[in-house]
């Protein structure tokens, strides 16, 4: 293994150790932190959406296993899941479909510009009452933004959740497992919509690291009973991130 490939598999694992463990951030973070390294945007996303697939599917069970949420077939928080994952498919399609056409630059500074934004959301935690109606409506518009950028859905679903009413342990287990299908539907979307498949230098690495990191996050969830002053961090982390990802673009 080369020095690239193992910095890959560990940003990835601590990228997704925070999303399992926070509901939020894997892509918020990943997308834009490739894209400052020379990645490009349509190679990233994909990349991040099928690793996330892997990574949030075996978050999902460490949830579960931990009881930070309970997924059995009658639960609200299956329910919950599966009303966000059935609203955001028409939104994964139209996300691939633009992210496919829409030029690189175009796509970059939508990119920093939703980062940014999405972090703010997560410093200022304002304050929504909880319903179904919302419920919908944040999973499609997470879902279009993750097809189209790779992130901004964990920070809208996990903050819109926990914001509203619902536990926190069990709006960030909820996210992770409505997560884990919008990411491989659009994955295939984007997959057939260019024809080909991300190169496996970097789709091998992160779906290793997001692996690693979905198994180790919901279990430090578990310990924790609050974790307040770790997501105003990383809403700082994804402020900065996204402001020097919508920058980097005007670099002669």
């Amino acid at each position: 293994m080369t020095l690239e490939f193992m910095i890959l598999i560990f940003v990835a694992a601590l990228c997704e150790f925070i999303d399992s463990g926070l509901g939020m951030m894997y892509g918020t973070i990943l997308s834009p932190l490739l894209i400052i390294l020379g990645y490009s945007p349509q190679e990233v996303v994909p990349s991040i959406l099928f690793s996330q697939a892997i990574g949030g599917m075996i978050a999902t069970i460490g949830h579960n296993r931990c009881k930070n949420a309970d997924f059995s077939i009658k639960s609200e928080d299956f329910k919950i899941a599966s009303v966000i994952y059935f609203m955001g498919i028409i939104s994964v399609v139209a996300g691939a479909l633009i992210g496919v056409k829409i030029p690189k630059e175009w796509l970059q500074i939508y990119i920093g510009v939703l980062v940014a934004i999405m972090g703010l959301i997560v410093i200022l935690r304002k304050n929504f009452k909880f319903s179904w109606t919302k419920v919908i409506g944040i999973g499609m518009l997470s879902a279009f933004n993750k097809a189209l950028s790779g992130g901004g859905y964990g920070p809208l679903v996990a903050s819109g959740l926990i914001i509203s009413g619902r536990e926190g342990k069990k709006a960030i287990g909820t996210t992770d497992f409505a997560e884990a299908p919008i990411c491989i539907t659009a994955f295939f979307a984007w997959a057939v919509l260019k024809h080909h498949f991300p190169t496996m230098d970097l789709l091998i690495p992160l779906t290793i690291g997001a692996m690693i990191g979905g198994s180790l996050g919901p279990y430090a969830l578990s310990k924790f009973k609050s974790n307040q002053l770790v997501t105003t961090i990383v809403g700082w982390m994804a402020m900065i991130l996204g402001v020097l990802c919508a920058l980097n673009i005007l670099k002669p």
